[in-house]
């Protein structure tokens, strides 16, 4: 066996080993092999490992669930592994979102803590390098404030059903005022938003309140039943950025000029985008969402290279700013 296809199995060994195990559509996900591959995979796996059990799930897909401790001492930790997982906790900490800084901290403290002294002199050297190697580009935006005490006790109403007091300053408001919210979920971006329903008006859209913004938070002894429909995630995907709408959501579509094309080509504006190659050379994205203004902010960086053509209010929004004299694109 060569060395590239026993990392690949050991990989493997260590998906197996999670609770749930593997099915073969993770194995194709994964490796991007064809079936037949993945099949000779898992049966590698299987006479490799012989504690590996299968099992089928409640939608009838087979898993492979590896039960040995022995793949311990087949794996080790590299050092780019925990730099990575060092420069994403910076990245965090820069966006604001210090809580989750904090637990990938912990994390990288318990990792360091379970390798053994031998291993763990080894891969010093190589870390230290790659840490002085590494750093962030410098990118304008909010610097959030970030209350840990607080964005764990929203945590634990979230995962407790219970209904959250807070005391939240709006845009309009002059001072902090108490609501009483049902809290659904965070969206995290530039800045991160609680999502959550409000006591004041069950019938009513979905509310997000800045976190940042967020002056004391209480969890009460009210309880409320979640909706099974709600996603966090298909919700997040209703907005460009974080501006929900219900009036501004529909059919966006813009127009890449055939010199951006290739380059617009390369960007994900939306999860759910379609990008269509017009006779021209042009580009034509389209998605549903909401948020005209931070679709507006993020259109003038392409100056005269995007054209709106839907919907009309944002075709006009920008109409006026599509400048033809930016030296690069975005």
């Amino acid at each position: 066996m060569s060395f590239a296809k026993a990392e690949d199995l050991i990989n493997l060994a260590t998906l197996a080993s999670r609770f749930m195990g593997v099915t073969i559509d993770d194995v194709l996900e994964k490796y991007g092999v064809s079936k037949r591959t993945a099949q000779r995979m898992l049966h590698t796996l299987e006479d490799t490992f012989p504690n590996t059990v299968t099992s089928y799930d409640e939608e009838g897909r087979k898993r492979w669930r590896l039960k040995s401790d022995l793949l311990r001492e087949l794996l080790t930790i590299l050092p780019e592994e925990l730099a990575a997982l060092d420069l994403a906790r910076e990245a965090l900490a820069k966006a604001g979102q210090g809580a989750d800084a904090a637990r990938l901290q912990d994390l990288r403290d318990k990792i360091l803590a379970l390798i053994p002294r031998h291993r763990a002199a080894r891969i010093e050297t190589d870390y230290d390098a790659l840490l002085e190697a590494q750093g962030l580009a410098a990118r304008p935006g909010p610097r959030p404030r970030s209350d840990l005490e607080i964005a764990g006790v929203v945590a634990e109403a979230i995962k407790s059903c219970r209904i959250l007091q807070i005391q939240y300053r709006s845009r309009s408001d002059a001072a902090p005022r108490g609501r009483k919210v049902m809290p659904l979920g965070i969206l995290a971006g530039m800045r991160r938003y609680l999502v959550a329903r409000t006591l004041e008006d069950l019938a009513g859209p979905l509310r997000t309140y800045r976190m940042d913004d967020i002056k004391r938070a209480k969890i009460t002894d009210e309880t409320f039943v979640r909706d099974a429909a709600f996603s966090i995630r298909e919700y997040a995907k209703r907005a460009f950025g974080a501006y929900q709408s219900e009036q501004e959501y529909g059919e966006v579509v813009w127009r890449f000029s055939p010199s951006a094309a290739a380059h617009a080509r390369e960007y994900e504006f939306h999860p759910d985008q379609v990008a269509e190659d017009q006779e021209d050379g042009s580009l034509e994205v389209r998605f549903k969402a909401a948020g005209h203004l931070e679709m507006c902010w993020h259109l003038y960086a392409w100056g005269n290279k995007v054209e709106v053509v839907k919907p009309e209010r944002l075709r006009r929004m920008v109409e006026k700013y599509r400048r033809s004299d930016f030296p690069a694109l975005p």
